[in-house]
């Protein structure tokens, strides 16, 4: 018998302090009534829950109340926690329990008051795990006599000759038919071979089905269903005729005579009836002088053109599309980055990673680092799969050759791959169930043959010494407008083509890298232009010699550190975004190479062909903005530039930041600007606050000119609408994504679609397939990507919604120079009050010098009226 427990399992504070460094008694179970003895109803918290895995209604539900947990673990909790552990009531029961699993239940009914209690011995646990099949008692019944059902007699209804008439009977002679061969060809060899159709003009025989004039079959009776309905009448009151005559015809109107006139004006029913029209009829005539009640107010806001085939049926959320997993791949991984290919419809590209408890506990387990493609044509399998040399936190398609990707690896590197060979197994225009017949020798990651998708290898990563010291966190091509020199000056681009990437990394620094070459071209202008028409040429290993003077050897172009302002250090940078150049980069540009590629701008170009210019025969571009804002894990946004300035020595070096706005210590995951307004900037969670997002306007510097109020959940990603100025979506750490639209709700989200996953959102890539078909693609912790279908309430524009968010964010701004301003004026107030007090000689002579002042200006007065006595005059 388990040993006793007192009256109650918590005690009082006053009690705690009175029996301190007491014994507790052992609990008596007996002493609670309505529960068996060998059993303990409990309170556990939501840490204990946690701790122990037996969440209410997640590890234990009503289905599965069961868990057992493991003594040592509660004695291990006993001794952590003391006093304050839920199990300290039953601690005696617990030390002395004979087996090492002792079993808690989920009482999801509170049938014994509490929402668990726990097992107290063995003999309980295996009655409640195992509990006896109840036995059926054998029911006999004594004297009982059976009686054979009598039948009853059968009334006829007619059915059985229903049953006969329906019932096939054989009338017609059956026909024999004999059928017979040669004898010789009995027995003889058969050779089957195949033959077109198309060779002979008998190759093809058919039997098709003629009359035949021999006889002819009467149909004696046709079984077909039938169905009355009324009969169709045309019928006219002006009929044509055919024959004309001219005739004439009178109409003689019928009219109620004066009686019946007379009885129906005085009558009841009309008199009742008016007066239930008349004030309805007279507030319609009212309606109708203030306001058209025909107008079209759908047309009048401007979406009718856009959306003609409007059924009056909207969705206001956010609908599930399709989805994306592989648990071959994406087991034990996330999806640290995520981008729509930019011209094949329905193809987006992930990037898997390690989890990090996952890399701490298999440091020797080797797993592949790969980038997966999807389509809408096969979502159950990856399209193409690109090799990496490590994890991929982030990568970009290139915008001149969306062939061409640049990505950023975990161990600092930075990688190219060339996906031309594999163009038309992304477009759908190869099943999908065969490989390609040219350049598709590919690895597998298994050995495995029956592997269908193409393993695309990488084409070049750069050198180990001179890459980035820490994990590549961005990374983005520069516009194909403009390039950079080695000192971060802007230059025009001869050939209008993306060749710089810049990559960031918590190492405190920014990187700038060129795909080219670094000789000037040799070639001839035919052979470049051949080499442009030609697909890359391939190496053994399937691996396009795109950017094979790359490998291994690449370095930056220059490096751009983020000294701090103030103090000593540097900002670890995470995302970044610039401004990108829009006017044409080839002004004034007339050599030969630039018309070349003008003439084959329709192909796209050849990276291998290309040399990087040299920087004096370039022209520098004053009106190229070289700011740009950095996201840093310190939760700081940074306004910096990454031109590099020269010291006293004359040696180049990163220029100061020009801002840094900072208050917690929460990583800053998004820094992107409006497709709409080139100077304003989402960035979340914001510096102002823990769990907040901001919205920043390059120029001003006091910080940013919206801010949204805290959340209970942290914000993981974010993204603008690429077509509505006024909305942006937000992905939280609980699986939530919340819709903002500025134009009507700034204080809170317009929409929250709850828990869409079950993990933290990651990544958050809209995407435009049609002018009515916009999507939105979120990514989770658990690898596993859901493409969302925005309605139309949320990409279609409101009438000169740009203009109008133009003009909010100029108030915004406004209001943030007023509430600075005020701010300055009340700190210069409160160190006005903060002042110490004076003392009271100092109050009596200001006092007495005020008076003193008083009475000179009284008495100059009066002098210069002649109101002054005489003897005071004189005086």
């Amino acid at each position: 018998m388990p040993p006793k427990r007192p009256k109650s399992a918590v005690s009082s504070a006053g009690s705690k302090k009175k029996d301190k460094g007491k014994k507790a008694p052992s609990p008596t179970p007996s002493e609670n009534p309505g529960h068996p003895e060998d059993i303990f109803p409990m309170v556990l918290t939501s840490a204990t829950q946690e701790l122990f895995d037996c969440r209410a209604d997640e590890d234990v539900t009503g289905d599965d109340p069961y868990r057992l947990l493991r003594k040592d673990d509660i004695i291990q909790d006993l001794k952590t926690r003391a006093a304050v552990s839920d199990f300290s009531p039953v601690k005696p029961i617990v030390l002395d329990y004979p087996e090492d699993d002792i079993l808690l239940v989920y009482d999801r009914d509170f049938t014994y008051g509490q929402s668990f209690y726990l097992v107290l011995t063995p003999e309980a646990k295996d009655r409640i795990l195992n509990p006896p099949e109840p036995e059926t008692p054998e029911v006999v019944v004594l004297n009982e006599v059976y009686k054979t059902p009598e039948p009853k007699d059968w009334l006829s209804l007619g059915s059985e000759q229903e049953i006969a008439e329906e019932s096939i009977k054989e009338t017609r002679e059956k026909m024999w038919y004999k059928l017979s061969r040669v004898r010789r060809k009995f027995g003889a060899p058969v050779s089957f071979s195949d033959r077109n159709t198309a060779d002979a003009k008998d190759g093809y025989l058919e039997c098709a089905s003629y009359q035949d004039s021999r006889f002819s079959i009467k149909q004696m009776q046709r079984d077909c269903g039938m169905q009355a309905v009324p009969r169709f009448r045309s019928s006219s009151a002006q009929t044509q005729w055919k024959f004309l005559r001219n005739v004439f015809m009178q109409y003689t109107p019928r009219e109620f005579n004066e009686d019946e006139k007379e009885n129906i004006l005085q009558s009841e029913s009309l008199k009742n009836f008016c007066k239930a029209v008349t004030p309805r009829v007279i507030l319609a005539l009212q309606q109708e002088e203030i306001m058209n009640v025909f107008f079209d107010d759908w047309k009048a806001l401007g979406t009718e053109a856009e959306g003609s085939d409007w059924s009056g049926k909207v969705s206001e959320g956010l609908m599930l599309y399709q989805a994306f997993t592989v648990q071959k791949y994406s087991k034990d991984k996330k999806i640290s980055s995520m981008n729509w290919h930019p011209t094949i419809y329905g193809v987006i590209a992930i990037a898997l990673t390690e989890k990090e408890e996952e890399r701490l506990n298999e440091t020797f387990a080797v797993k592949p680092s790969l980038i997966l493609f999807y389509s809408f044509s096969d979502p159950a399998n990856p399209q193409l799969l690109l090799e990496c040399p490590d994890d991929i936190l982030a990568f970009e398609f290139c915008p001149s050759d969306p062939n061409i990707i640049v990505g950023g690896c975990v161990n600092g590197q930075v990688v190219l791959w060339d996906i031309s060979a594999h163009v038309t197994r992304l477009q759908g225009t190869q099943p999908s169930g065969k490989k390609p017949s040219v350049n598709t020798d590919t690895f597998d990651l298994d050995d495995n043959k029956e592997n269908k998708t193409p393993v695309v290898r990488y084409c070049a990563v750069s050198a180990l010494e001179s890459s980035h010291k820490a994990p590549i966190t961005d990374v983005q091509w520069l516009p194909q407008t403009f390039e950079v020199t080695r000192t971060g000056l802007p230059v025009e681009n001869k050939y209008n083509i993306s060749v710089q990437v810049v990559t960031c990394s918590p190492d405190c620094s920014l990187m700038f890298w060129d795909v080219r070459a670094p000789k000037l071209l040799s070639h001839s202008a035919s052979d470049r232009k051949q080499n442009v028409d030609q697909k890359p040429q391939m190496s053994t290993y399937s691996v396009p010699d795109t950017f094979k003077h790359l490998d291994r050897t690449w370095k930056p172009l220059f490096k751009v550190s983020l000294p701090k302002i103030n103090t000593s250090g540097e900002y670890a940078p995470l995302k970044f975004s610039f401004e990108h150049y829009t006017c044409n980069g080839k002004t004034g540009t007339n050599t030969e190479d630039a018309q070349e590629y003008d003439d084959s701008s329709k192909v796209n170009p050849d990276y291998s062909q290309l040399r990087a210019p040299s920087a004096k025969t370039l022209t520098p571009l004053e009106d190229v903005n070289t700011k740009l804002y950095i996201g840093t894990e310190d939760g700081e946004v940074v306004y910096t530039d990454w031109k590099l300035e020269k010291d006293d020595s004359g040696r180049l070096h990163s220029a100061k930041p020009l801002h840094c706005f900072s208050v917690n210590h929460c990583l800053v995951n998004t820094v992107q600007r409006s497709p709409f307004f080139k100077d304003i900037i989402l960035t979340g969670p914001s510096p102002a606050g823990r769990w907040n997002f901001a919205i920043w306007k390059e120029g001003v510097m006091d910080g940013p000119i919206i801010l949204s109020p805290n959340s209970e959940y942290m914000y993981t990603a974010g993204c603008w609408s690429l077509s509505r100025p006024a909305v942006f979506f937000i992905g939280r750490e609980d699986g939530s994504i919340e819709v903002w639209n500025l134009l009507e709700k700034t204080s809170e989200p317009a929409q929250v679609h709850a828990h869409i996953t079950n993990a933290k959102i990651t990544c958050m890539i809209p995407w435009t397939g049609s002018s009515k078909q916009h999507l939105l693609a979120v990514s989770d912790d658990l690898g596993m990507v859901r493409v969302f279908e925005i309605p139309r309430t949320l990409y279609i524009p409101s009438r000169s919604e740009k203009l109008s968010m133009g003009k909010y964010f100029e108030l915004e701004e406004e209001r943030l120079l007023d509430f600075l301003k005020r701010d300055e004026a009340w700190a210069k107030q409160r160190r006005e009050l903060d002042k110490p007090e004076k003392t009271l000689e100092e109050n009596e002579g200001e006092n007495k010098k005020v008076y003193n002042d008083h009475l000179t200006l009284e008495e100059s007065i009066l002098k210069g009226m002649g109101l002054l006595p005489a003897n005071t005059q004189d005086t």
